[in-house]
C-alpha cells in the first residue's frame, strides 16, 4: 500500500501549472487539448461547502448547533452524544479535486463526487488510507474526482448545507470553475459545468448522498449512485429517486451486516413499486442497472473502501462504469 501511495504522490504536480504552449485550446473554442501528462491534485476552499452550517436539521426541526458555550457553538452527535464544536469540526470549507494522468477533456468524461464516512479528513483518509484518487487512476475511468470535507474527523454523518434545496447544484456549479483552474485551462469551465455526475458514498456518506438526489437540484446531471456500506437511513429518498429516474441512472449498493437491514428495506420499497433489481455482481454499470450486493458479513466496515469482496473495490466499480473510458 505504501508503494502505491508513493507512486500517486509523485504524480501530483503543482495546482496552478498551466498546460504547455502549443497544446491547443478548449474544445468549446474549437481547439483540442491533449490528455493530461501528469496527475493533478489540489485542496480548494469552496463557498458552497457542506460546512459551516447554522440551519436546522431536516425532519427534526431543531437547530444543528444545539449547544452554546460563551461564543462557541457546538453540535451534539446522536451517535455518541459527543459535543463537536463548530470551530474545530464544522468550519473546513475545503474540497479535494483530483485529475488522473491521461484525463482527456476531448472524450466523454464524468465527475466522480465522493462523500467520505465518519471520522475522516481528506488528506489522511480519502487520499492516504482509502486511496480513492489512486483507485480512480487505476480504473481507467475518464473522470475528475471531487471530495468535499464534511464533519472533520468526527462521528457525524450530517450533510450540513447539502440539506438545503439546491445547494448541491450550486456546489457543482462552483466546482466547474475550480476544476478548470486545477486542470490548467480557465476556458474549460463550461465543459466541467455540464459533465455528468456519479456519486460514490461510503458509510456515513449516505446522508449527503440521499439529500443530493432528493433536494440537490442536479438530478439532470446525475448518472449513477454507488454505495459502499452506505445505507443506514433515508431509504425513501433513494426509492423516490429510483422510481423517477431508474431508466436513465444506475445504482449499486454493496453492504456488510451493519447496513443489511436498510438495504432490505430499500429492496422492499422498490419491489412494492415493481422496480426490478438484481443481487448479483454487475459486469457493467449503465443506465437501468439497479444492484444490491451482500458481501461477506464478516468484512471489516472500516476497511471496506480498500478491502471488500475484492481489493480496491472503488477501482473495481469504476472499471464497470460504461461510456467514459480514458
Amino acid at each position: 500500500m505504501g508503494d502505491g501511495r508513493g507512486l500517486l504522490m509523485t504524480a501530483i504536480v503543482a495546482v496552478m501549472t498551466m498546460i504547455g504552449t502549443g497544446s491547443g485550446e478548449a474544445a468549446d473554442h474549437g481547439r483540442k487539448l491533449p490528455p493530461l501528462a501528469e496527475a493533478k491534485m489540489a485542496y480548494i476552499d469552496f463557498r458552497y461547502s457542506p460546512f459551516p452550517y447554522r440551519g436546522i436539521i431536516p425532519d427534526k426541526e431543531i437547530p444543528f448547533l444545539d449547544v452554546v458555550d460563551g461564543i462557541r457553538r457546538g453540535h451534539t452527535s446522536p451517535r455518541n452524544q459527543t459535543v463537536y464544536w463548530e470551530d474545530q469540526t464544522y468550519s473546513d470549507r475545503h474540497a479535494l479535486i483530483y485529475f488522473p494522468a491521461g484525463f482527456d477533456i476531448a472524450k466523454p468524461a464524468v465527475i466522480l463526487v465522493f462523500f467520505h464516512g465518519n471520522g475522516a479528513t481528506l488528506s489522511r483518509d480519502v487520499v492516504a488510507r482509502q486511496q480513492v484518487p489512486q483507485q480512480l487512476a487505476q480504473s481507467g475511468l475518464n473522470a475528475v474526482l471531487i471530495a468535499p470535507q464534511f464533519a472533520l474527523d468526527a462521528i457525524d454523518s450530517s450533510a450540513g448545507n447539502f440539506w438545503t434545496p439546491g445547494v448541491f447544484s450550486h456546489f457543482l456549479e462552483e466546482a466547474a470553475g475550480k476544476m478548470a483552474k486545477v486542470y490548467g485551462a480557465d476556458d474549460t469551465r463550461a465543459v466541467f459545468a455540464r459533465l455528468p455526475v456519479v456519486i460514490l458514498a461510503y458509510s456515513g456518506g449516505y446522508n449527503p448522498a440521499a439529500y443530493a438526489v432528493d433536494v440537490g437540484g442536479a438530478n439532470w446531471r446525475i448518472r449513477g449512485v454507488l454505495l459502499l456500506d452506505a445505507l443506514y437511513a433515508e431509504e425513501d429518498k433513494f426509492a423516490h429517486w429510483l422510481a423517477r429516474y431508474r431508466k436513465s441512472v444506475f445504482f449499486f449498493s454493496a453492504y456488510t451486516k451493519s447496513a443489511a437491514d436498510s438495504n432490505t428495506t430499500l429492496e422492499g420499497m422498490l419491489s412494492y413499486q415493481r422496480i426490478k433489481f438484481t443481487t448479483a455482481e454487475p459486469t457493467r454499470l449503465q443506465a437501468g442497472n439497479i444492484c444490491f450486493f451482500a458481501t461477506d458479513p464478516e468484512l471489516v466496515h472500516d476497511d471496506l473502501v480498500t478491502h471488500a469482496w475484492v481489493d480496491d473495490p472503488v477501482r473495481w466499480l469504476l472499471e464497470r462504469v460504461s461510456g467514459y473510458r480514458r
